[in-house]
């Protein structure tokens, strides 16, 4: 009965995303609802300005608070909607805040851990034990695993509250940028050639932030092999 109602802010914030997905909700934010009402969004922006930020910092505070997957659709709508700068700044407090509410539900349910913690986590462990601060970092900064479920493997290893939230702001918020700049590339590009199509996605205002972020995926492969090509070059020199 104490495990469960540990467990119980975690369930009911999987319970929550479940529902949210199944609602169909995050429909309104794909780009073919997007441009069908593009008219009554910006009116709506320009009419309460405040209250649309509020309003889309607190969907995608949900988003991340539940792990549900298409979370990237809500980040790219705010950056069609707000631009760039807004986008980005609302982006990522949704994120930051989103995150710190997955983080401790996650932590409260674990409490001080378990002899056999999840896939996700072990794969964390070893890197997380020798470098806490650094390893944290790259996690934040290069998308090698889903947001959430790094989440949720930073609160089992029982990462500190200070370097979670430092991380997760910092290394989250890079990756809004590229982001929130191709949600308004699509909208420089739809304004400029008023259709939806895959040409869209050859708009260098679309084009070059999505090279950008593919690049910053890719980081994790160059410096695995990089750091293998190190190791292997001693063992290599003659003696």
């Amino acid at each position: 009965m104490k495990r469960l109602r540990a467990a119980l802010p975690l369930i009911l914030l999987l319970l929550a995303g479940i529902t949210l997905y199944a609602s169909g909700m995050l429909d309104r934010f794909s780009p073919q609802h997007l441009v069908a009402h593009q008219q009554q969004i910006r009116m709506h922006i320009a009419e309460h300005p405040w209250l649309s930020r509020l309003t889309y910092v607190g969907l995608l505070t949900l988003g991340m608070a539940t792990g549900i997957p298409g979370t990237i659709f809500i980040i790219l709508a705010g950056g069609y909607a707000f631009g760039v700068v807004d986008g980005t700044l609302c982006s990522s407090t949704g994120l930051t805040l989103g995150t710190l509410i997955l983080y401790l539900a996650s932590r409260y349910a674990f409490g001080t851990g378990s002899k056999h913690p999840p896939a996700i986590v072990a794969k964390l462990h070893h890197g997380f034990e020798r470098h806490p601060v650094s390893y944290t970092l790259f996690l934040r900064f290069v998308p090698v695993m889903p947001f959430g479920a790094v989440t949720v493997g930073l609160a089992w290893l029982r990462c500190p509250l200070w370097l979670f939230l430092g991380a997760s702001w910092l290394g989250g918020t890079v990756s809004l940028v590229f982001e929130s700049s191709i949600g308004a590339g699509l909208g420089e590009a739809l304004d400029h050639d008023g259709a939806l199509d895959i040409g869209l996605l050859l708009h260098p205002s679309v084009l070059l932030p999505m090279g950008a972020l593919a690049a910053l995926a890719l980081l994790p492969l160059l410096i695995g092999r990089l750091t293998r090509h190190r190791r292997r070059a001693p063992a290599d020199k003659p003696d």
